[in-house]
């Protein structure tokens, strides 16, 4: 109180002219306080406002492309989903719906507008938040690009000073691209083109009027007025932008009343690039390493691949059909065994809630180029692809390669194998043949004394019958897939060339070279028993399979282009006579069902120990096809009929479609080639009189010369 009075003691003692005096000075003083006060917060808030000269340089998150070989979208790879079109690209209908609903002033205002400010603000301070408003096009360009998604007086100052900028450097044309081209409109997607992928599944050219007014009555809320989440919200919101339209005279009354006419879409469209998710990774892992996760996800690079949805499609449908059939005759026969609690016990596995899997691929036969890719049943719940990275034993599928190490030495068609029992015994270092042991009583013999004893390894192959037939021709053994005969042409020809031969072909896992060789026992993938069967389809050529043919930035500048790699692992007489027994395979041996395509085919049918895997793999001369199924915890596939009810079903039902526009061609015949009637039952030039006799392939100078004796 004191030194209140004292205060006024003092002002009593001053004239008024020192009195105003001495007022002007405090407010001089308090007035230049103030104004430093404000540029200091004003420096504060603009100190971190980028430059927009950066808006030339400005390259948003664009998506990468992948087409199938028809140019057809199949998969997309992006942080955000965004194309980015030229101003000429965009329709009119659609920049003018925007400016309608967004900035009616656009091209008359100069970055602000300070009557929507103003509006915007005191509607905030009525309703005691804050909320976003006022904006014009350039602001909302502004925040989008340049700053954090946050409420504050502060931000909008920042956009305010930003869009001035904006203004000063840019012509309303590319301000509006860069709008069109950059703004959210919900689901991860960007820009008016993403947006028209994703409403309508067509480009933003093709739109309509309105289908023009619904992506912008999205704008202020996306997910609101999203048509699959709200179709009735989405119908107003297109009124209502029909009617700015017709307000500002961009539209005609009768043009309004048609466009609020068309149908709201509520469903998703069906994308393409739900197919081939498998071939999708595939690729994925090829190239990301090689550009960086940056350019892949984020450059909006295009990749060409040689995958055809003709093909992908129904083969995913069909194999997905007969698969599931197959689950369900499972489970019928699973619950029949259960009425034996020790059958359940005994085999150990317990199956009630696993799936049967299966693996599917297509090879041009030519190039090694990628047609289709099926790596499982869903790649939603396992993203292991069966095709490529599967490890699994081949089973008979693998004999092709025993038999053509045989042509090599000397085998022909018609030359005569065994089809009789044989043990053999390991010494320690090596699997050898137990000699004399010609038959199942001196098998049983000769391993007598050593029944029992730890150190003593035997092993006793058998046919899949549990039959012999025994002195067979080598055409005959690989039509009806002998055992026996494999393991007597490895003993002899050596099971080290079986595994080189199967290199050669295009098997990449190292194989054990062992008198099992033959039967399929070492661990190989589906796609490579593909690549192997089509080199020897195409003539003993080797082409190394791929996906990509083409990589393009964003720009449309090639990055890489791919040409097949192709090297002559078998000479081509070699492959066709190969080739032509395995035709009999199909046209009379194991893989009959597939003959009802009624066109030149070869192939080869496998199942490998204790029905752990099912295989069949078929070419034409221009296709090659593998399928493969099993369980991936390797139990036992519980069928009753190996033939019909098999792998071989739904590799006939994917490839009746396949190839059903495809000419019908047979395996060109090479030169050096001759071909002779031989009958089948002792390979030797048939007689009038043999009953069993087949135009059999040669090479010239290895064709029989002796007729037939035997009598039939």
């Amino acid at each position: 109180m004191g030194f209140i009075r004292k205060f006024f003691d003092y002002l009593d003692g001053l004239s008024a002219r020192e009195l105003v005096l001495k007022f002007v000075y405090g407010i001089g003083i308090i007035s230049a306080v103030g104004i430093l006060l404000a540029s200091l917060l004003m420096h504060k808030i603009l100190s971190d406002i980028p430059s927009v000269d950066k808006l030339d340089e400005y390259t948003p998150s664009l998506t990468t492309y992948v087409y199938d070989i028809n140019n057809q979208v199949i998969a997309e790879f992006s942080e955000q989903r965004r194309v980015i079109l030229p101003l000429s690209k965009i329709p009119v209908d659609i920049q003018n719906a925007v400016i309608a609903m967004e900035d009616r002033n656009f091209f008359r205002h100069w970055g602000i507008s300070p009557r929507g400010i103003i509006r915007a603000q005191l509607t905030n301070i009525l309703r005691h938040r804050r909320a976003a408003g006022g904006s014009t096009i350039t602001q909302q360009l502004s925040r989008g690009i340049f700053l954090k998604p946050e409420k504050a007086y502060t931000r909008k100052i920042k956009e305010i000073v930003l869009a001035l900028q904006i203004e000063r450097s840019f012509s309303k044309q590319e301000i509006l691209t860069l709008y069109l081209n950059q703004i959210y409109l919900g689901s991860g997607v960007y820009g008016v083109q993403s947006a028209s992928k994703r409403y309508f599944a067509k480009d933003v050219s093709e739109l309509t009027l309105g289908e023009c007014a619904l992506i912008t009555g999205l704008i202020p809320s996306p997910e609101r007025y999203s048509p699959f989440n709200n179709p009735e919200k989405a119908r107003q919101r297109r009124s209502l932008v029909l009617q700015r339209m017709l307000s500002e005279k961009f539209i005609t009354a009768g043009e309004a009343k048609l466009a609020a006419a068309e149908p709201i879409p509520t469903e998703k469209p069906a994308r393409l690039a739900g197919h081939g998710a498998y071939f999708k990774e595939y690729v994925r892992q090829q190239l990301e390493p090689k550009y960086g996760v940056a350019q892949f996800w984020k450059g909006g690079m295009k990749i060409y691949t040689t995958l055809d949805l003709s093909m992908q499609v129904p083969a995913e449908e069909i194999m997905e059909k007969y698969l599931a059939k197959y689950d369900e005759d499972a489970a019928k026969n699973r619950a029949d065994m259960e009425e034996s609690a020790d059958k359940e016990k005994d085999s150990g596995v317990d199956m009630s809630s696993v799936s049967l899997q299966g693996a599917f691929v297509i090879l041009d036969t030519k190039t090694g180029a990628i047609r289709a890719m099926i790596g499982g049943r869903n790649y939603e719940t396992s993203k292991f692809n069966r095709v490529t990275q599967a490890a699994r034993q081949a089973g008979s599928t693998f004999k092709p390669m025993v038999w053509m190490a045989a042509l090599m030495n000397g085998y022909t068609p018609a030359s005569m194998v065994e089809d009789s029992p044989v043990a053999y015994y390991y010494d320690g270092k090596d699997w050898r043949l137990l000699e004399g042991a010609t038959d199942q009583y001196s098998i049983d013999m000769a391993i007598q004394p050593f029944v029992g004893n730890k150190d003593f390894r035997i092993w006793v192959p058998n046919n899949f019958d549990n039959k012999f037939r025994g002195r067979i021709t080598l055409r005959q053994g690989l039509e009806a897939s002998r055992n026996l005969a494999s393991i007597y042409l490895v003993t002899r020809i050596g099971p080290t060339l079986v595994a080189d031969v199967a290199h050669r072909a295009g098997i990449w896992h190292n194989l054990d070279a062992v008198p099992s060789i033959g039967l399929g026992t070492s661990l190989v993938s589906p796609m490579e028993m593909a690549n192997a069967f089509s080199t020897f389809a195409n003539g003993g050529i080797h082409a190394e399979p791929f996906g990509v043919l083409k990589v393009a930035d964003n720009q449309g500048r090639v990055l890489e282009e791919f040409f097949p790699a192709e090297n002559e692992s078998f000479s081509p007489q070699l492959s066709y006579v190969l080739v032509n027994m395995m035709k009999g395979v199909v046209q009379r041996g194991t893989g009959v069902y597939a003959s009802r395509l009624k066109r030149p085919l070869a192939g080869k049918t496998g199942t490998s120990q204790d029905s752990k895997d099912m295989w069949f793999i078929g070419m034409t001369p221009d296709l090659t096809a593998a399928a493969w199924m099993g369980y991936d915890d390797m139990s036992s596939i519980p069928m009753k009929d190996w033939t019909s009810g098999s792998v071989i079903p739904w590799w006939t039902g994917i490839m009746e479609l396949v190839l059903k526009d495809q000419p019908i061609r047979d395996f060109p015949v090479p030169e050096g080639i001759v071909f002779v009637t031989v009958d089948q039952e002792s390979g030797k030039l048939a007689l009038p009189t043999c009953k069993k006799k087949i135009l059999e392939a040669f090479i010239k100078g290895t064709e029989p010369t002796e007729f037939c004796d035997v009598i039939h």
